[in-house]
């Protein structure tokens, strides 16, 4: 098992969505216990023991920015947003400080804890994926965010990134590579992705 003292990560939240299923702007924006969501996630990350955080923005940029208070991450912004999700991931790993793990964590998961990142950074081994699960409800676990991708395989990594696929291409081809981490009690890992689903805003 690793120790969170010992581990350099950055934070990578990809926030560049423009919610376009959900109708209601950036996802960044979306209110969650009376501040934008991005500022959740974000905090999540940092709280959590990562060492900086990257937010990835978008969709809406000059917007987010002004209405989150983002002033304790890095913020950049994807002008190549609508190509999909693995623009901002190639933004983010690209910003994180080179000889850092990365954790990618998804704008749009209001469960996200600062407990759920600490689990995973404790549970980190080196040259491998960590990745959270939670119940799938149907007594399988269901893969989610965040992941931690090691230092040593970012370079692998972002050469299979394309489109909205983001570390998808790779963790299928090497599971062999990938750590799953039960966080079933902290959260349901659940994304905010259709109306349907504005009630995990609470």
């Amino acid at each position: 098992m690793g120790n969170t003292e010992e581990i350099r990560a950055t934070g990578v939240v990809l926030a560049a969505g423009a919610g376009t299923r959900l109708g209601r702007g950036p996802k960044a924006l979306l209110p969650y216990r009376g501040r934008p969501l991005v500022e959740s996630v974000a905090g999540a990350l940092l709280d959590g023991g990562c060492r900086e955080v990257v937010v990835v923005l978008g969709a809406g940029a000059p917007d987010v920015a002004t209405i989150a208070e983002l002033d304790r991450y890095r913020t950049v912004v994807n002008h190549d947003w609508q190509s999909g999700m693995g623009s901002s991931l190639l933004l983010g790993n690209g910003t994180a400080g080179p000889g850092d793990h990365l954790m990618v964590a998804l704008v749009d998961q209001p469960g996200l804890t600062p407990g759920t990142v600490g689990r995973l950074l404790a549970a980190h081994r080196p040259g491998r994926i960590t990745a959270a699960s939670y119940d799938g409800g149907d007594g399988t676990a269901r893969r989610g965010h965040p992941l931690i991708i090691d230092a040593a395989l970012r370079v692998a990594v972002a050469g299979t990134v394309t489109g909205d696929a983001g570390a998808r291409g790779f963790l299928r081809a090497h599971p062999e590579l990938v750590d799953e981490v039960d966080c079933s009690d902290l959260s349901s890992g659940l994304d905010v992705d259709t109306p349907e689903q504005l009630h995990l805003l609470g």
